[in-house]
């Protein structure tokens, strides 16, 4: 089965920038004071692995679910990417950094923060879930499938990664860094919404198909 080089790259960029590994590093930090490095450690996988369970299984069965409660693929185009592109506006003006800020500072006295928030809605939040039924539908059959759940697993195991150095990666980045990288990969993901939006509209015949 020969893959698609470009759907590959647009499956690598939307749920590297939607999951967003470098944002959530000082809110790792943040939800687990106190931790030495091997409770970190073992709460950075644990968070990742719950939240891999929960986009694999909207991969393989959310286009399922959409059809069984009678939504239509381009109309969940249209609402994805309208919601991604609000997730795009949130990165490029701070306030997702902000909301998901405010959660921690909710959630800071529970004792294990794996599940929730780190997983949920941190990392598989709304706008992860409906990138990988998005990008899954993009190419209906084994290849899609494949190609997300690996691009998938790849993020969230840089994710862990990314958890375990969180400390050391904010003190050589710094926000500012931080904050121009996510701005950046802000401007992507409102182009990515954007053509989803686009492919939902010409397959309403409002708009013409891309390329």
């Amino acid at each position: 089965m020969l893959l698609d080089t470009a759907y590959m790259i647009t499956v690598l960029v939307t749920m590297f920038v939607v999951i967003d590994p470098i944002a959530i590093a000082p809110l790792f930090i943040a939800l687990t004071p106190g931790m030495t490095q091997s409770q970190r450690r073992r709460t950075a996988w644990r968070a990742c692995f719950i939240a891999g369970i929960l986009l694999l299984l909207f991969a393989a069965l959310g286009e399922a679910i959409l059809n069984f409660i009678g939504i239509s693929m381009p109309a969940f185009r249209v609402a994805g990417g309208i919601l991604l592109f609000i997730t795009a506006l949130d990165m490029l003006f701070e306030r997702r950094t902000k909301r998901r800020e405010d959660r921690t500072e909710e959630e800071d006295d529970r004792p294990d923060p794996a599940a929730f928030p780190l997983a949920i809605p941190l990392i598989a939040g709304p706008g992860a879930i409906a990138s990988v039924i998005l990008l899954t539908s993009e190419k209906p059959g084994g290849e899609g499938l494949l190609v997300v759940s690996l691009i998938t697993v790849l993020t969230l195991i840089v994710m862990g990664l990314v958890m375990q150095i969180s400390g050391h990666l904010e003190r050589v980045l710094g926000k500012t860094v931080i904050n121009v990288i996510t701005r950046l990969l802000g401007m992507l993901l409102a182009a990515l919404s954007v053509q989803f939006v686009l492919d939902g509209l010409a397959a309403f015949g409002f708009a013409p198909p891309a390329g």
